[in-house]
């Protein structure tokens, strides 16, 4: 168990310095800014290579509604899902600070600013409102977990998953960039929203629920349709 907690912890860790960083250091840079786009395979990369670095050993779940909606859907212990959520909670706060650190760094350091966080409103990128972050992070986190779910069972070809599963987070952040800044991940959204403070922690409550709600609601749906009896 420790070392599948480690793992978690290092899986964690890499999505959001890899996801977060690339937004906060390199999608503005003059000139040669990565944008959304780059943004968006920042983010599907950090799944994909660590899915195949530790997956084999946790899981590779990352994720906080991810673990819930293994849970709901028989494919992971409910007396390991706490454990699972802390230290993926702690690894997205460690990549924060470690992001934390290197900004302030920059020669002329004027603040931090979004430092990648997820809103709606007025901190929305496109200034979307409550309902449309709500609906948008609940149907791409059920979506999310319909793909982790399908594509790690055992009637697929082993190996593959961790392509799936990444292209799929880079799709969903290329949808949903402009709407929430994309969370999908409760840790991911925590860990930049401490550092912010403000509105980000006044809105997070809603990047814990709208995913976990997709979550639960995905691993119902799965595991009524696609499961044998």
């Amino acid at each position: 168990m420790t070392k599948r907690l480690f793992a978690e912890f290092f899986g964690t860790f890499w999505l959001v310095f890899g996801g977060c960083g690339s937004a906060v250091l390199a999608a503005g840079f003059p000139e040669l800014g990565i944008g959304f786009l780059g943004v968006a395979f920042a983010f599907g990369l950090t799944v994909l290579t660590m899915a195949y670095a530790v997956g084999g050993i946790s899981g590779g779940h990352f994720n906080p509604a991810v673990s819930v909606g293994l849970m709901v859907a028989g494919r992971f212990e409910a007396k390991e899902l706490i454990p699972y959520i802390v230290v993926q909670v702690v690894g997205a706060i460690v990549a924060s600070t470690v992001l934390y650190v290197i900004v302030t760094g920059k020669a002329d350091f004027a603040g931090i600013g979004g430092f990648a966080t997820n809103g709606y409103g007025d901190a929305s990128p496109g200034k979307y409102g409550l309902s449309s972050a709500l609906i948008i992070e609940v149907v791409l986190t059920f979506m999310f977990l319909m793909i982790i779910l399908g594509s790690t069972h055992g009637r697929v070809p082993k190996g593959f998953a961790p392509i799936a599963i990444g292209l799929a987070l880079t799709l969903i952040h290329l949808i949903s960039i402009p709407v929430t800044n994309t969370s999908v991940n409760p840790a991911r959204s925590t860990g930049p929203a401490l550092f912010v403070g403000g509105i980000a922690l006044q809105q997070l409550w809603l990047f814990w629920v709208a995913p976990i709600v997709g979550a639960v609601l995905a691993g119902i749906t799965h595991k009524a349709l696609f499961e044998p009896e």
